[in-house]
């Protein structure tokens, strides 16, 4: 059995640490760019998104409808343990909107109901909510009573309400962190790894994989919504 959490201060270090490692092991389930392991860039969209899950960290500041809320799934019999969790964007200026940014759960506690919770707290704080998700997870989240609204490059939008609030959400800025050093230093390890060859094949690779997410996001949408493909 597990228990729910939210928070809206960064976590004790403990828990920071379970919830940043689950987002790094679970990468392809929640990355916007869900690149494949073998692609020479996985390590480096690794990194990018365990750095944006610690500037949303840093945004936390107490305020129950700060601009960032963290729901937690610890285990009963070790509340020291993360199960899963769920990092949502409440709207400054629609208090009933948020954009859900992560959700995620423990592979070895899948199937128990711990996902559906999560989203579930969410939706009785923030009933209108919206994601962003690759084609190939829209019937999981259909099944927890979300709904296909358009799509988005390579992701599909789906939301609790069949439109999309008008408020606005922060998002955090990616840019500075792949200018940043760090960035630059693991792409200049696996230039030197790989080789320049390699790793302008690994840009090639991700593109094309996104352009194919990208085409199925559409049909996926074009399947769901077959009156607005018409148009």
């Amino acid at each position: 059995m597990f228990t729910l959490s939210h928070l809206s201060s960064p976590p004790p270090e403990s828990l920071k640490s379970q919830v940043q490692q689950m987002v790094v092991d679970y990468f392809a389930d929640v990355s916007a760019v869900p690149l494949l392991p073998s692609n020479p860039l996985y390590q480096l969209y690794q990194y990018v998104i365990g750095y944006e899950l610690h500037l949303h960290l840093q945004t936390m500041n107490g305020d129950a409808e700060g601009p960032v809320q963290l729901l937690l799934a610890l285990d009963d019999e070790d509340p020291a343990r993360v199960l899963g969790f769920a990092l949502y964007l409440p709207s400054p200026d629609d208090a009933a909107a948020c954009t859900l940014a992560y959700l995620a759960v423990h592979s070895e506690h899948r199937a128990q109901g711990i996902g559906r919770a999560l989203l579930q707290r969410v939706l009785e704080r923030r009933p209108h909510l919206e994601l962003a998700c690759v084609a190939g997870k829209v019937p999981l989240f259909e099944a927890l009573g979300l709904q296909v609204l358009a799509a988005q490059g390579a992701l599909v939008v789906m939301n609790s309400r069949d439109y999309r609030s008008t408020g606005m959400v922060a998002v955090a800025d990616l840019a500075p962190v792949f200018a940043s050093t760090e960035v630059r230093q693991i792409h200049a390890y696996l230039l030197k790894q790989h080789g320049q060859r390699a790793m302008q094949q690994a840009e090639k690779q991700r593109d094309a994989h996104l352009d194919t997410l990208a085409l199925l996001a559409q049909q996926l949408v074009d399947e769901r919504l077959p009156s607005r493909a018409l148009h």
